[in-house]
């Protein structure tokens, strides 16, 4: 830090009080300018140079192609917006499925985001520095501040969006997922299959929880497609990422692989899972004590013994001002 004050105060006695805002922005622009090559280097797609071959008959196809092109300009990117290692690469993919993005650039898109964020909070912060500067005297470390900070801000903006999307979408499914147990209880004991259970679920919870519903319906698609059952709940279970949804994909793989009634099963597990939002609601009303232990020290101690003893007080401050006048 001694170094760095030495040195901002070396560039401020040379070039002037702007010295270290300019040279953040110089070096803002150096970075960018190293990177759009990298960024503007387009690699060769020979899967696309195929497609390219193939004859354009008809005007779906014309539409179809447009719009693959219209992808193809983030496509274009994709090797500096997305993560190179595989295991990164599928892990922010299972967070913004998680968060309800299920685009096939939702992780491009995401990390665009950050970029333009960062870029423009940090112009900002610069312009706002600017301003400031012409008013009033500013240090190097409030420049600093003002540059930097800002575009911190606007980098972790869109993970912070993400994550809270995924805790709503998360409590969401929670809260809902009794409810379709029991509606795919009733389905299944009126003889309907759990194929078809599943597609009724998508369609009654879309006005409650529609982020179960969404789940559902990927689901049905999915089987419809010709995937297979166990591996498509599988695939939900890991998509949400809640524990009584991995739960509920175990017991109806257990029960379909010994042979045992779905009905009795879910029965069995729908009760379970009343039980535990009822204990949930039981947790939150047992806490809520608790957290109004501070409001009360602050909001209502205080009055009471304003109230108590202030009287008293008061008559103890006029018994000794009667009695130094006496004296």
């Amino acid at each position: 830090m001694g170094f760095l004050s030495d040195f901002m105060t070396g560039l401020t006695d040379r070039f002037g009080p702007m010295a270290p805002l300019l040279g953040i922005g110089l070096l803002g622009m150096l970075l960018i300018l190293l990177a759009l090559p990298v960024v503007m280097k387009r690699q060769r797609d020979r899967f696309r140079e195929l497609k390219d071959q193939v004859p354009r008959a008809s005007s779906d196809k014309k539409r179809a192609l447009r719009k693959a092109d219209k992808v193809d300009k983030l496509e274009r990117f994709a090797h500096f917006l997305e993560p190179q290692k595989k295991e990164e690469l599928s892990a922010a993919k299972l967070q913004m499925l998680r968060a309800g993005y299920t685009g096939k650039n939702a992780v491009r898109m995401f990390h665009a985001m950050q970029f333009l964020l960062a870029i423009l909070f940090l112009v900002g912060g610069l312009i706002l520095a600017l301003i400031k500067s012409m008013s009033q005297e500013m240090t190097p470390t409030d420049l600093l501040l003002h540059s930097l900070l800002p575009c911190a801000i606007g980098y972790y903006l869109p993970r912070y969006w993400v994550n809270k999307r995924v805790t709503q979408r998360q409590t969401e499914i929670i809260q809902g997922f009794p409810d379709a147990l029991d509606l795919m209880l009733v389905c299944v004991e009126a003889g309907q299959s759990l194929d078809q259970s599943i597609i009724r679920l998508g369609k009654e919870t879309r006005a409650g929880y529609p982020a179960l519903a969404d789940e559902f319906d990927l689901v049905a698609q999915e089987v419809k497609a010709g995937k297979e059952r166990i591996a498509v709940l599988k695939d939900m279970a890991e998509r949400v990422g809640v524990p009584d949804v991995a739960s509920f994909v175990t017991t109806i793989i257990q029960s379909a692989t010994f042979g045992t009634s779905i009905a009795d099963a879910l029965r069995v597990y729908s009760a379970d899972m009343r039980d535990k939002r009822v204990m949930r609601a039981e947790e939150k009303a047992n806490m809520l004590p608790t957290k109004l232990t501070l409001g009360t020290m602050l909001f209502t101690v205080p009055p009471l013994l304003v109230i108590l003893i202030g009287p008293s007080v008061y008559g103890m401050v006029t018994m000794l001002g009667q009695l130094q006048s006496g004296l």
